[in-house]
């Protein structure tokens, strides 16, 4: 196997808890078209494929109500984009372990994106206003690609802007879709219990590790680079 020389991170559940400015958000816009709000863990679940999606579940209430009619769900999209952008950051708060863990990657020479189904216009600001911005070389949105993840494409184009192959790559997540998009696409795949994951237990998820912090996440990787580096040398 070969040794990493880049990790691709998801945002939302695994650098960053967001779900306060996206619950506001997702209450706001209910409550602008004469819904009663919901409580912030059940839009918890609600997180993980895309603000379209987020929209579409606060709309119904549940993971799996029926989709809205066009013109309610743009009046209901509209909504949510302008309250989100007033909220976006103001409570986002950056996990434990995040930044010594991004350090620790960093020191050891590994190339860092992110990769989120998070819009454009969301992301890079929130990466600003929490402070993150700086540790990546290439940001890799949900409008970036055709498709997003569970799809490999985000992962493939990232690794493309860094420079790597898939196999010098690990995938850092917390839910099915960092996993099935990481997997697919041929990288390794690590995710954090405390994300969001639609309410399910990781340990359903087909991943090479599960990490309780970065710290620990790049731990794993330093472990892994020492064992392919042994190897090579034959020590």
């Amino acid at each position: 196997m070969t040794a990493f020389r880049a990790a691709l991170l998801d945002l939302d559940g695994t650098l960053l808890d967001s779900i306060p400015d996206l619950a506001f958000a997702a209450n706001a816009m209910r409550v602008e078209l004469g819904m009663s709000p919901l409580r912030e863990d059940v839009v918890a679940t609600f997180v993980g494929k895309g603000v379209d999606n987020l929209v579409r579940r606060s709309l119904a209430g549940s993971l799996d109500g029926a989709d809205p009619e066009p013109a309610a769900f743009e009046r209901a999209r509209v909504a949510f984009y302008r309250h989100y952008h007033l909220a976006n950051g103001e409570k986002a708060m950056v996990y434990p372990g995040v930044i010594d863990g991004l350090k620790q990657l960093r020191d050891q020479g590994l190339k860092l994106a992110v990769v989120t189904n998070k819009p454009t216009e969301f992301t890079l600001p929130l990466l600003q206003r929490t402070g993150l911005a700086g540790f990546f070389e290439a940001v890799v949105c949900g409008d970036t690609c055709a498709r997003r993840k569970p799809d490999p494409d985000q992962v493939l184009h990232a690794c493309e802007l860094l420079g790597v192959s898939v196999q010098e790559t690990v995938t850092i997540g917390d839910s099915l879709n960092d996993a099935q998009a990481g997997r697919s696409a041929g990288t390794q795949v690590l995710v954090v219990p405390y994300g969001y994951n639609e309410g399910r237990d990781v340990r359903e998820l087909d991943v090479d590790g599960i990490v309780d912090t970065l710290v620990d996440a790049a731990q794993w990787v330093a472990l892994w680079n020492q064992t392919r580096n042994a190897a090579k040398t034959g020590s």
